[in-house]
């Protein structure tokens, strides 16, 4: 039924458990496994000098290869193979982007925890991908 899902991840506990749940998935349906991390627009200012920005684009692909070779890892433990998506922009929207462009048919990602009001309130990631999605989308706490 998923031949192909796509988990978000961002580094933090819930979507390391994300990763975990949908590589299960994908063992026990012998799917083929996308890892998407998404940058929000960096904002840049007037003041800074191209080696501030260079330093800075630097250790945000620092950072996202090391997330990535943690993806792959854990990948690798369970017999699987991940391909990876590394995009900036609104999250939600790059998310869902990149499942309709891949024909992904899961999105599986983390929850925040922000609870109802607060959610609402601050608008989360998984509320945006789960209106905007063409496919299920499995949210994990």
């Amino acid at each position: 039924m998923y031949n192909r899902i796509l988990v978000a991840i961002d580094g933090s506990k819930m979507s390391n458990k994300a990763l975990k749940s949908a590589l299960q998935i994908a063992k026990e349906r012998f799917s083929k496994v996308g890892v998407i991390h998404v940058e929000k627009n960096v904002m840049i200012s007037e003041n800074m000098t191209t080696d501030s920005i260079d330093e800075i684009y630097s250790k945000i692909n620092h950072e996202v290869d090391a997330l990535f070779d943690e993806a792959k890892s854990l990948a690798e433990d369970e017999d699987l193979e991940i391909e990876t998506h590394y995009v900036m922009g609104d999250p939600a929207v790059q998310i869902v982007k990149t499942a309709e462009q891949g024909n992904y048919q899961l999105i599986v990602m983390g929850s925040r925890g922000l609870g109802a009001i607060k959610g609402i309130v601050m608008g989360s990631v998984s509320y945006k991908v789960l209106q905007l999605s063409h496919c299920p989308v499995l949210i994990i706490k």
